[in-house]
């Protein structure tokens, strides 16, 4: 049972218990003068980490690695103060090599002299590092505390644009909930830094007065003896532990100071300071201190000369040219090719020449990014691999105009403003809020919003705004015009695709399907018109299988459409009702169903033709159901009969397109349903109808 368990599983118990026996348990000084090594080793580590991280979370544990370095000390200052006072009179060995070393060789024996040492060090610790450190911390833990909604809006902003994948967007929370946990526990952590400051300087006293005091009473030592022998030895035991202390001090300011970059601290300063600019006037200050008769020449004047050698030297490597990148051979200008005058990308972003920088490699692309985290996300919705996008620029447009084609129709567009943010009222912006700037309209939704400067973009979050840049608002529409059109962007290359990744697991289905019967072209038709329907293809298998059962009884496109869909009922159903929940339906009155299914038909297609003022009516009133139900209540679906589905469908896609029309046929025979309202008929009781076992029944009386 234990082998199987990590070593490292048992390391910071054991590494507490340990500190607990050196408070309680008399050590050796052998073992002390170990642990204070260890104690040294460990602060200078802590203080390496520190300063190698290239961002304050690379070091996330500091907090409670800066508790455990701090109890460490403390439990050798217990031991070693137990040391001191109890051996102190046989002389400085008594208490372990180190020290007396710190007391000996550090302060050259004079107590007075290690008195002042450690006061300096005390001063320097507690008034200049530790408390700026800690004002650094209190100030960072306020503000990544008051940014953290608004971070949290711009995470679920770039996931509703398509920008961030779920699990990209979790990770994002993830480490902007660490971040914040960070810099509180830091705020809280700069107080161990503090108290074990004052615990030294207090444990230094008793160790002075007991040891003076025990010296004297206990050992018959005189005055001088007893200071020499036991303040010397208190004084060394207090630099000994001082020393770790600045160093975590320090390594705790740093962290705190820290700004996020690809460099660890060395290279960000040295990276910082290499401009020549730098150096050349403190090369000439130095000099004209210098040549000042009073001061010495002989430290200023060479350190003058280091100065300019730094700026002779910077500015060479920084007038070296870049390196040459040959030219590709020139072109023919009289040559034109098929490239040049044909476009081979279905969608086309169009940009007006003051938005063609959101492109540009020099500046990150942030249009180029967004963009394809928009495919990326249509993708994963609609079960293939979207065409690649393409990104111009267009004189026709004006310049912060942009457009969207698809297939050279242009779909939709606007206006932004790539120098300023865009603050959109979703609904939750206070009334009397005092934002200013200039007023639009969301092109994706038509929510009011202002486009206002980029240092007012926290007073915007304050005020409940979502704030998105430019390069957001061109992704967030093509990821809104795009969303509603999937057979658009599906062809026979897409099709070839997903066939070829069946084949590898399901040869013979794909074989069953195509390409007999069924041609690319046919099948590329059929699932167009399943993705129409809102049918996503993401799981080809169930579709496909249901196809090789429908080709056996028809090749006849709209009919195999059906089948296909009476076959996949449970899939489009699962999709809006979660499983043992009825299913909210509306239906047609008798009379008004039979006036659709034999009036009008058209004679290309065959279908019902709905009279204009009966679809209006039929939209109008479906769409006023739906808004009575409120946003968060479960879609309706409205059941028809089969040869009345894809005229219903059609006519509510525009009118209400959050109703899903199903045929009788579709409908699981044991999904328990519950009839909200008859269309053109008399309101049904508010009783529901029947459990699952009676659902056939009610089947039956559906499609009478």
């Amino acid at each position: 049972m234990f082998s199987r368990m990590k070593i490292s599983a048992f390391a910071l118990p054991a590494g507490i218990l340990t500190l607990i026996c050196l408070m309680v348990v008399p050590t050796p000084a052998i073992l002390l003068d170990v642990f204070f090594v260890l104690n040294i080793a460990l602060s200078v580590a802590i203080l390496m980490a520190a300063m190698n991280a290239e961002k304050p979370l690379d070091f996330s544990s500091f907090p409670s690695v800066l508790l455990f370095a701090t109890l460490l000390r403390l439990a050798l200052n217990v031991a070693s103060t137990r040391v001191v006072l109890v051996n102190g009179h046989e002389g400085g060995a008594a208490a372990g090599h180190v020290i007396e070393a710190f007391g000996a060789f550090l302060v050259g024996g004079n107590f007075a002299v290690g008195l002042f040492v450690f006061m300096i060090l005390m001063i320097i610790n507690m008034v200049v590092v530790t408390k700026g450190a800690g004002r650094v911390s209190e100030v960072s833990a306020r503000f990544t505390l008051d940014a953290l909604p608004g971070k949290q809006m711009a995470i679920d902003a770039d996931l509703a644009a398509g920008l961030l994948t779920a699990d990209e967007a979790k990770a994002r929370r993830r480490e902007v909930a660490t971040e914040a946990d960070f810099y509180g526990s830091m705020d809280g952590a700069s107080k161990f830094v503090k108290g074990d400051a004052i615990a030294a300087l207090l444990i230094l006293g008793v160790n002075i007065i007991a040891g003076f005091a025990l010296g004297m009473i206990s050992h018959g030592l005189s005055a001088s003896e007893a200071a020499e022998k036991y303040i010397t030895l208190a004084v060394g035991d207090a630099l000994v532990a001082q020393v770790p202390a600045l160093l975590l001090s320090i390594a705790a300011a740093v962290i705190v100071t820290r700004v996020s970059d690809s460099r660890d601290l060395a290279g960000q300063i040295g990276g910082q300071l290499a401009n020549p600019g730098t150096w050349l006037p403190v090369a000439v200050i130095l000099s004209a201190i210098g040549v000042i008769p009073a001061m010495p020449q002989t430290i200023f004047l060479p350190a003058a000369g280091l100065a300019f050698w730094l700026w002779h030297a910077l500015g060479k490597r920084a007038a070296r040219p870049e390196p040459v990148v040959e030219a590709p051979p020139a072109v023919d200008p009289g040559r034109i090719t098929l490239e040049d005058v044909s476009d081979h990308t279905l969608v086309t972003v169009e940009l007006g020449y003051g938005l063609v920088h959101l492109v540009d490699d020099r500046r990150g692309s942030p249009l180029v990014a967004r963009i394809t985290g928009v495919r990326k996300q249509l993708s994963q919705a609609f079960g293939f691999v979207v065409p690649q996008f393409r990104v111009r620029d267009s004189l026709d447009l004006s310049p912060n105009d942009y457009r969207i084609m698809l297939g050279g129709v242009p779909l939709g567009g606007g206006s932004v403003r790539p120098d300023k943010v865009l603050a959109i009222d979703a609904g939750e912006a206070r009334a009397q809020h005092q934002l200013s700037g200039e007023p639009t309209v969301d092109p994706s939704f038509g929510c009011p919003a202002l486009w206002i400067d980029p240092a007012a973009r926290d007073h915007a979050i304050a005020e409940g705004f979502l704030t998105v840049d430019a390069s957001t608002v061109i992704a967030t529409q093509l990821n809104q015009l795009l969303g509603d059109r999937p057979q658009a962007l599906l062809g026979p290359d897409e099709v070839r695709s997903i066939l070829d990744g069946v084949r590898e697991h399901a040869a013979g289905l794909v074989d069953a399907v195509t390409p007999q019967p069924l041609s690319l072209a046919a099948l590329t038709r059929l699932l167009r018109a399943l993705l129409e329907d809102g049918i996503p293809i993401g799981h080809p298998l169930p579709i496909l299988s249901s196809l090789s059962n429908a080709v056996q009884q028809t090749v006849e496109h709209d009919r195999m459409v059906d089948l296909v869909r009476a076959d996949l009922g449970a899939l489009i159903v699962g999709r809006i009702c979660a499983p043992g929940e009825r299913l909210p339906v509306l239906t047609l009155d008798a009379q008004l169903e039979g006036a659709i299914v034999s009036g009008l038909t058209d004679p290309v297609s065959g279908q019902p033709v709905i009279e204009p003022d009966l679809a209006r009516n039929i939209g109008e009133h479906i769409a006023h159901l739906i808004a009575e139900r409120g946003p968060h209540a479960p879609p309706l679906a409205l059941i028809v009969q089969p040869r009345a589905r894809r005229a219903l469908a059609g006519l509510l896609r525009l009118r209400a397109p959050a109703c899903l029309v199903l045929s009788i046929a579709e409908l699981p025979v044991s999904q328990p349903i519950e009839v909200i309202a008859v269309i053109g008929g008399p309101q049904p009781p508010p009783a529901a109808l029947p459990h699952p076992e009676l659902q056939p029944a009610q089947s039956e009386s559906l499609a009478a």
